[in-house]
């Protein structure tokens, strides 16, 4: 099953193929982030553009999946110390990009933070602010948050 946020709601369907078709008339930019976890068990969540994140990017030319979800951590958060554990899953939300309908599929892994920096927020990409946050902090905070993270959170954070 493929759940894809609109800004209309959700649009679930049920094979590969149906994806495909879905995304036949959309430009599709691939991209990956991290669910992070610091060694208390607290999520790093980013304030963008009026709403909750978690950090994440497009993929480069070139690069792996799990190559691009560090990378984009380390840019919008400044922090470096990080372990990637493993794949979670893949989310879908699309958007309008240079005029044009876009589909993204998001490859999230889990991630542990392992050092002392403090994060610092990437603000050419409009992240305005970054928190360490427990789960009822979490839970709070995914009443304005994206329809993809809050799938991500409830998922694997707020069980």
């Amino acid at each position: 099953m493929y759940i894809i946020h609109e800004p209309a709601g959700e649009i679930v369907l049920h094979s590969l193929e149906e994806l495909d078709k879905y995304s036949s008339d959309k430009i599709v930019i691939e991209a990956a982030g991290g669910l992070v976890l610091n060694q208390k068990g607290e999520l790093l969540l980013m304030y963008r553009r009026g709403l909750w994140d978690m950090p994440k990017g497009k993929l480069d030319e070139g690069e792996t999946i799990e190559e691009c979800a560090l990378r984009e951590v380390a840019e919008e958060t400044g922090l470096h110390q990080l372990a990637l554990i493993r794949k979670l899953k893949t989310t879908y939300h699309t958007y309008t990009y240079k005029g044009k309908n876009a589909l993204k599929p998001s490859h999230w892994f889990l991630m542990e933070y392992q050092g002392s920096e403090v994060p610092i927020p990437q603000t050419e990409e409009d992240i305005t602010e970054i928190r360490w946050v427990n789960k009822n902090e979490a839970k709070e905070l995914m009443k304005e948050a994206y329809a993809s993270i809050k799938e991500m959170v409830e998922e694997y954070f707020l069980i």
